[in-house]
């Protein structure tokens, strides 16, 4: 720690290169020396050889004596080459050869790493690439530089493939340079102090670096504490290093200054880990192996005031205030550096400011071995058991990430008896005929000790340091032969093991049978038991939340093989919840066929910015949006002047940042400002200061009161030369006695919204102002319709490179009549991202972030080179890609759990073109927007030639023509509007559709033939927590009625499965979902009171995978899980009353009912009425309920991609009177063999689009209750 008299930069140098020499040759030329070349012979070690003149120390690169490299025996299943380095040394880089003159080489190894040639750890490159590929010959060399260089001693190259004409060949080469360290071993129970020259120090810079591995997840690291209440503590907590520090005085601010960070994850796996602390006053910097998390200490105080020593490994002695680690540190450190002192070198030295308790300086290496169980069906051990007397004990120990799994079976002398252990939802389950339940969460990537004993007729479970459970038997049993751990045999004939869940995915150690410790090396050897994709002698589990992908503060979680985004309550979806959920602008609300009233807009769609509430007025012309602040009422001012001047601050709903994105995007806003005065000056001083003025959204300030463009001290009405004194720019500066009036609308937009008022000049006598300051308040999009013309070949637009390196969201429409061109482009050294009209009737997104180009393409039965408007959205993400074309079946894939992940583009983005100037793009594109930034295509286009600004033709007009999802069509002398999609009518899709019903009426509307949802079983994965991304609905309609209980809607599929939305008995609206069904539905209250009142209400629902959203007007929202009675009585009253513009996803099933009688997809019973029911109760007495959003989780949904709804849906039924017997079940015929359901890019159907909804209210329903494969299902690019 640095005294405040010694200077900073001198002790900050000496820290960082002490700590980091070796670092910085590493990533210079002088760390690049051959390694191996001079290894004598004992070096080399393999798994296995093939013959004496191919054993392993042939290995060396270039070399052609003897059989010219190694070569495993044939019949070795696991092969490994190892190289002992002799002592720990720097590597940075890697080379390959097959064996001389040969048909043996290898095309892809994995490297593994190890001090002492156990425990290794894999080497995993930029992007957690843990494959390096190998050779395509015998004789040429691939060579690796690593992207991070490892110290080590022993590494081992695992082939993984290798010649497809021959065998495993190989030759190697290391390169690096020596690497020189201090290593202290901390046993647990010993510590070092480092004492200061005097009794306290307090410093406002320090730097701590050191490098450690544990053999513990808990242990102190370093701490230091202070009289006055300060204190600094390091340490590890369940693999995770957390920092604590307190800068303030305790007395003076008792809990204001303590500050916590937690880093890293895993760090207890005995390898090698780094840190580096930098606090400068109180900014903190805390660097874990690659990662940085920069914090800001609370409290007052920039100084840490520590007294009289540093402890490092531990706290000596107990009960010390400011404690928060329970356990010493048990392992090594290596480089401890504090404040430029090297602490260990001290120690080794023996010098009087280091208190050495119980240290050793050279590190032990553990003698624990792991073994990784890789595949969730296939991996197990088989031990044999010698039988004894007194019965069966097991003791193990286990980390695993997966909620599901068989931890050990053992067969009973009984047969077919068994005695099971399995992880069910996370939490233990040993079985017999009976049951022992422990409630806790083991998937939690920390290591659980197990011990089961069987004597008698008693059966026990001890879970880590948790109190034994006991199983009591009815008879007695005798345990058999063998053991299975982690799963079962696949080929196994008898009964005597299966698998009733997944195979455990994890690792395992320290198994230990009737007290006998089982040598995992020998099972490795074949010398003991049997097994099956396991790996030995490693740990191989990730955490793959570390960094965290989710986006929006979703949280992550994560199984063996990937993560899982939970999107609840952050206004986002999708696999990552990339995706806002709600629209950009009150205009995309008005075209989803809103009226008026309060909704949640997201003007910057993916990006970072949350939704805002905003109020948006439909009127006949215009939609404006309206912002409200925290001071809309009249203020009166008196008494102010210009040394204390009256000043208000006007806080609005959304942030300064919304605001600006929001302002950017409209293509008018205003802000009136109502200003009445007397005796009450603005501009009228001596010396041309002026007496009041207001800040714009950047703080500036502003002084003039009105008017489109900024002007210097003027109001109103000197722009429209009618002031009561021609004298003056304002009305004010008269200063008369009299009330007067300078109101005016500001409306230049980069200043706008005013953040701030002063008045200085009502401290005379009969001195007065009274002000207001309006909503801010904005009409039009003017990206909705921002639009190019392309209309020469090889014209294009070009914007900076795309930033996408972890996601990407491209969404335009474009019309033309050409054949095919690129809409967009950007290219990287070796990455792209394309989207192009590839046929006239397909459009296809590819991309390639380094596994090989991706593909996805959208066939239209249509062609889409029609001169009419087509939508396109394609999206990318780390779990998965899209491509959207207009309402046609979503194509997608997801991304594999291994490869490289990040878009790195580097140059200019190409709009209508590509950089060769080749396939050019000729038609119109707008609306473009790409991770929630829309391009200004316009204003690009007016100095780009072969490029024009807007869009020729009727359709393209910044006034919609056509409504509520209507499609604008282009005619040769005008245009007409196909209403075909839209829940409405009329020549413009504004008409409403309504029916009346009566009792003992109803409507069915019958899909046709469904689109399958294709899979491909051609590869696997993990199914714990999979999402049904995928499945989506969109639902709109308005009702009307005076009668409880009541169904106003029912959607049902051939899976048995159906949504149901009705009114309960007291008349509250009810949504009740049954997707799975061995599970109870799903049930959501979005407005708990009575809506069977005479009114006309609207509801607006959206399911995306298991989240829901509804628009609603209340305050409340709740979910619940139910049974299926209340629906069974509202199907049996039906319905009375008026459902007006019933919308599912694209069909409108009212108005085709209506206008289809005779269609045999539609079935009317009883007396069906066209009426005007709801447009007349929309003018006199509707209530709008878009004023609630509310959001939910489907608790009990089936975790499968099946089209739940929106792809393999049976029918609509819009009820009145609905028989008991077929409410009680929704049975029908599966049409489709699952085999037919397989192809290599899956299809959904999809709501209309872009639509997305509203969203206010968030509550979340526990998702981990539903468990489905989708192993099936899946789709990987590679």
């Amino acid at each position: 720690m640095e005294s405040r008299g010694v200077p900073w930069l001198p002790a900050f140098v000496v820290t960082v290169l002490s700590a980091s020499g070796s670092a910085l040759a590493a990533n210079s030329n002088y760390c690049n020396g051959p390694l191996v070349s001079v290894l004598p012979p004992t070096s080399f070690e393999g798994s296995s050889t093939s013959s004496s003149s191919q054993s392993s120390h042939y290995a060396k690169l270039n070399r052609r004596d003897g059989g010219g490299g190694w070569t495993p025996g044939h019949t070795d299943t696991q092969h490994w080459l190892q190289v002992d380095l002799r002592e720990r040394v720097e590597v940075t880089s890697v080379a390959t050869q097959g064996r001389y003159s040969s048909s043996d080489w290898v095309t892809s190894y994995m490297l593994l790493f190890s001090d002492a040639g156990r425990t290794w750890k894999q080497y995993r490159q930029e992007d957690n690439i843990g494959t390096f590929y190998g050779n395509t010959d015998a004789d040429s060399v691939v060579h690796h530089k690593l992207s991070h260089p490892i110290r080590t001693r022993f590494l081992r190259f695992v082939p993984l493939d290798w010649s497809p004409t021959g065998w495993v060949g190989l030759r190697v080469e290391v390169y690096g340079c020596a690497y020189k360290s201090d290593v202290a071993d901390f046993d647990g129970r010993s510590s070092l102090l480092y004492r200061f020259n005097q009794k306290s120090m307090s410093t406002v810079k320090d730097v701590i670096s050191l490098k450690f591995k544990s053999q513990k997840p808990d242990g102190v690291l370093v701490h230091g504490e202070g009289q006055r209440g300060d204190y600094i503590t390091l340490e590890l907590h369940r693999g995770t290093l957390a920092l604590h520090l307190n800068l303030d005085d305790a007395k003076l601010h008792p809990s204001s200054g303590h500050t916590s960070v937690m880093l890293g994850s895993l760090l207890d796996d005995q390898h090698w880990h780094s840190v580096l602390i930098e606090r400068f006053n109180k900014q903190i910097n805390l660097t874990v192996d690659r990662l940085t998390h920069h914090v800001r200490t609370k409290g007052a105080d920039d100084s840490l005031e520590v007294d009289y020593e540093l402890s490092f490994g531990g706290i000596p002695l107990p009960g010390k205030p400011g404690t928060f680690l329970r356990k010493n540190f048990h392992g090594c450190i290596e480089n401890l550096y504090y404040n430029g002192v090297n602490v260990i070198d001290l120690a080794k030295r023996r010098k009087p400011q280091i208190y050495s308790g119980n240290v050793t300086f050279a590190c032990s290496e553990p003698q624990l071995v792991s073994t990784t169980f890789l595949s969730s069906s296939s991996s197990f051990l088989k031990v044999p058991v010698e039988p004894l007397m007194e019965g069966l004990s097991v003791y193990f120990q286990f980390r695993t990430w997966n909620h599901e799994a068989l931890l050990f079976s053992a067969t009973l002398a009984q047969e077919p008896e068994r005695l099971v252990l399995l992880l069910i939802n996370g939490q233990l389950r040993l079985t017999h005929h009976q049951l022992i339940f422990v409630r806790q969460s083991l998937s939690d990537g920390q290591w659980h000790s197990i011990t089961i004993s069987l004597r008698g007729l008693q059966v026990s479970l001890t879970l880590d340091s948790e109190p034994t459970s006991t199983l009591e038997l009815r008879d007695s049993v005798d345990p058999g032969s063998s053991i299975f751990f982690g799963g079962c045999p696949s080929t196994l004939s008898s009964q005597s093991c299966r698998n009733p869940t997944m195979a455990f995915q994890g690792c395992m150690r320290s198994i230990t049978i009737n007290n006998q410790p089982m040598n995992l090396l020998h099972v490795q050897q074949g010398l003991l038991g049997n097994y099956s994709k396991l790996q030995f002698d490693i740990c191989g589990i990730r955490d793959r939340c570390l960094p965290n992908f989710c986006e929006h503060d979703s949280q992550c979680s994560q199984s063996w093989s990937t993560f899982y985004c939970d999107c609840s309550g952050t206004g986002y979806t999708g696999a990552t919840c990339h995706n806002s959920i709600f629209e950009p602008s009150c205009e995309a609300h008005r075209q989803t066929g809103s009226a008026s009233g309060y909704f949640s807009i997201d003007p910057d769609g993916s990006g970072p910015l949350k939704s805002t509430l905003v109020y948006c007025n439909m009127t006949e012309d215009k939609v404006w949006t309206v912002v409200k602040h925290s001071s809309s009422g009249a203020m009166s001012v008196q008494g102010s002047t210009l040394q204390q001047p009256h000043v208000a601050r006007f806080n609005y709903s959304a942030s300064p940042e919304q605001l600006r994105i929001l302002v950017g995007r409209s293509e008018h806003c205003q802000q009136e400002v109502a200003y009445r005065c007397r005796k009450s000056r603005l501009f009228n001083t001596w010396d041309g200061n002026p007496l009041a003025w207001w800040l714009d959204r950047s703080g500036e300030k502003r002084t003039y009161w009105g008017g489109f463009l900024p002007g210097v001290q003027q109001c109103s009405c000197s722009l429209e030369e009618n002031c009561i004194d021609m004298n003056y720019f304002c009305n004010c500066d008269a200063d008369r006695h009299s009330w007067e009036n300078d109101t005016g609308l500001l409306s230049y937009k980069d200043h706008l919204p005013l953040t701030e008022i002063v008045i200085g000049d009502t401290n005379r006598t009969g001195s007065e102002a009274v002000y207001t300051v309006s909503s801010l308040q904005c009409y039009g999009d003017r990206f909705l319709w921002n639009s190019a013309s392309f209309y020469q070949e090889s014209s294009y637009l070009h914007f900076p490179t795309f930033q996408a390196e972890l996601s990407a969201d491209i969404s335009f429409y474009f019309k033309t009549t050409a054949t095919s061109g690129v809409f967009l482009e950007n290219l990287g050294a070796k990455d792209f991202i394309r989207v192009e009209l590839s046929t006239p009737s397909a459009v296809t997104f590819i991309f390639d972030v380094g596994n090989g180009p991706v593909v996805l393409t959208v066939k239209s039965p249509l062609p889409l080179n029609d001169k009419q408007w087509h939508f396109v959205r394609a999206e990318r993400t780390l779990k998965e890609a899209s491509l959207q074309v207009d309402r046609l079946p979503l194509r997608f894939m997801e991304a594999p759990s291994e490869g490289h992940y990040r878009l790195q583009l580097s140059g200019q983005l190409f709009i209508g073109g590509t950089a060769s100037r080749q396939r050019s793009f000729l038609g119109c594109i707008r609306a473009l927007s790409m991770n929630g930034l829309t391009l200004d295509l316009e204003e690009r286009a007016k100095m780009t030639p072969g490029v024009s600004s807007g869009c020729p033709g009727h359709c393209s007009s910044h006034n919609r023509l056509c409504h509520n999802w209507g499609k604008c069509i282009e005619k040769s002398s005008g245009y007409e509007c196909d209403c075909t999609h839209s829940a409405y009518g009329g020549p413009h899709c504004k008409t409403e559709v309504s029916v009346s019903f009566e009792s003992g009426s109803s409507v069915t509307y019958t899909f046709q033939e469904p689109f399958s949802v294709m899979r491909n079983k051609s590869r696997q994965s993990s199914a714990i927590f999979a999402q049904s991304s995928k499945s989506r609905e969109s639902i709109a309609f308005s009702f009307l009625t005076n009668q409880a209980p009541a169904m106003l809607l029912t959607v049902s599929t051939y899976h048995q499965q159906y949504m149901a939305v009705i009114l309960s008995l007291n008349g509250s609206l009810q949504i009740w979902y049954q997707l799975n069904r061995e599970k109870r539905p799903d049930v959501f209250i979005p407005h708990p009171y009575g809506l069977a009142n005479g009114q006309l209400h609207r509801v607006q629902i959206h399911r995306e995978g298991k989240d829901i959203v509804v628009i609603m007007k209340s305050s409340a929202f709740i979910g619940r899980a139910g049974v299926d009675e209340e629906v069974l009585q509202a199907g049996s009253r039906g319905f009375v009353g008026c459902l007006s513009s019933v919308q599912f996803n694209h069909l409108a099933p009212l108005k085709a009912a209506i206008l289809n009688r005779g269609s045999s997809l539609i079935s009317v019973l009883g007396n069906l009425v066209e009426s005007n029911c709801g447009a007349l109760a929309d003018k006199s007495s509707s209530h709008s309920l878009t004023d609630d959003r509310g959001k939910e989780r489907l608790k009990n949904a089936a975790q499968t991609d099946s089209a739940v709804i929106g792809g393999l849906v049976a029918a609509v039924v819009l009820v009145t009177l609905c028989m008991v017997a077929v409410m009680t079940r929704f049975l029908y015929r599966h049409r489709h063999e699952r085999s037919q359901q397989m192809a290599p890019v899956k299809e959904k159907d999809q709501p209309p689009l872009p639509s997305r909804l509203e969203h206010g209210f968030h509550a979340e329903l526990d998702l981990r209750t539903a468990v489905a494969a989708r192993d099936s299902r899946k789709e990987y690019f590679i």
